[in-house]
């Protein structure tokens, strides 16, 4: 039986890209649901895991948004159930929202371009991000930022400017603030879409020969990362160990 994942899409400007497709090549049946047009299920029967993806509105647009709320209930659910859960960007902050963090405009201004992130020491054991680099290539666009994780969060990944750059809350629902997910004319576009965001990049951060190499470097770390979460889903790996210091006393 193939390993069915539910993809919610919040925004049309950022669809699974290469990260829907490494998923599929590793076996995934991919269920890409476009929101709002494609309506977000009550609950995960039928599916083995969970992703959902950025979008250019932040998690308390909710008035213009409503089904923002559906989608933070459904990354709850998932993560107290233990389903494999990938949280990409906006999504990512749906997941620390969801799950009692908080999110706030990004007082260091935006994070926009290719950067670099460091594993954190909980990263070395998780079934994930052990076998990432030290340092990963990732491609940043955002101007909100996880200010305080969830209470159970483990925190996977930092850079200088904002620390909570990937985590892990219960034993396998991940938050990723960067985007692993894009392809170059993505970022071109949402570079022409959001000339303000974009501006606080590095000079030449969007030529095509720097997006060219991010997204080669991006590929070679992340690939494995992306078929390592179907064998979770598929249950061909065993999840996070529980927090020892949150289980009950003998």
């Amino acid at each position: 039986m193939s390993t069915r994942i539910l993809v919610l899409q919040p925004d049309a400007s950022d669809p699974p890209g290469r990260l829907g497709d490494w998923l599929i090549e590793a076996g995934a049946d991919v269920d890409v649901r476009a929101l709002p047009d494609d309506s977000v299920p009550r609950d995960l029967d039928g599916y083995q895991a969970l992703v959902c993806l950025g979008g250019a509105m932040n998690v308390e647009d909710e008035e213009q948004y409503p089904w923002l709320a559906a989608v933070r209930r459904l990354l709850a659910r998932a993560t107290s159930q233990n389903v494999p859960t990938l949280g990409v960007c906006l999504g990512a902050q749906l997941l620390a929202v969801a799950n009692g963090g908080r999110v706030v405009p990004g007082p260091r201004g935006p994070e926009v371009g290719p950067e670099l992130v460091a594993k954190k020491d909980a990263a070395w054991v998780d079934p994930l991000f052990a076998d990432l680099p030290l340092m990963q290539d990732v491609l940043q666009f955002h101007t909100h930022v996880v200010d305080q994780l969830p209470a159970r969060a483990q925190l996977l990944a930092s850079a200088p400017r904002y620390p909570h750059q990937a985590f892990r809350v219960n034993r396998c629902a991940y938050g990723i603030q960067f985007h692993i997910e894009t392809t170059p004319d993505i970022v071109r576009r949402w570079a022409a879409n959001s000339p303000d965001t974009a501006a606080a990049a590095r000079e030449g951060a969007f030529e095509d020969t720097t997006l060219a190499a991010v997204h080669t470097d991006v590929a070679e770390t992340w690939r494995p990362f992306a078929h390592r979460f179907v064998r979770l889903a598929a249950g061909d790996l065993e999840p996070a160990a529980e927090d020892q210091r949150r289980l009950p006393l003998a």
